[in-house]
């Protein structure tokens, strides 16, 4: 089953157990989908898992975004329901790496590049984002790879 079809089925799960607050989510998510497909192509159009899915991240972006900013405004009622928020959305994303397994894939593509100081990290980067497939985030990998260059 491809992701939006995931989505739409939670959607009525969700429905069926008149659970407010998760429904608000998969609709929110569902919309983003949709707002997708149309830019790619038309309403009729079904998004490949790589295109939903960097929808899905990129609504996890901005839930982590909007907590860093409720934290910092003291408003920890707001940033409790974009957490709430981002737990949904972590549903529909795949396992992300371990710390060992950051390291590992870092190794790897430092190894291929032949990388050794910083001047060359944007050639390991595009590497290591191509091989990640979407399971880590982008700072995270850039924050590991600067310790390792240095």
């Amino acid at each position: 089953m491809d992701l939006q079809a995931r989505v739409d089925e939670e959607l009525k799960a969700a429905m069926k157990a008149r659970d407010a607050d998760r429904l608000s989510v998969l609709r929110m998510l569902k919309s983003a989908l949709k707002n997708a497909a149309i830019e790619a192509g038309g309403a009729e159009v079904r998004l490949d898992e790589g295109a939903a899915l960097a929808v899905v991240r990129k609504e996890s972006k901005k839930r982590h975004d909007a907590i860093e900013g409720f934290t910092k405004g003291n408003r920890p009622d707001l940033a409790a329901k974009e957490r709430a928020e981002l737990e949904v959305l972590g549903t529909f994303l795949p396992k992300p790496f371990s710390p060992e397994e950051i390291a590992a894939l870092l190794d790897q593509c430092i190894a291929e590049t032949g990388a050794t100081g910083k001047a060359q990290m944007g050639l390991v980067m595009k590497r290591a984002t191509e091989l990640a497939g979407g399971r880590v985030d982008g700072r995270t990998l850039s924050q590991a790879l600067a310790a390792r260059l240095t």
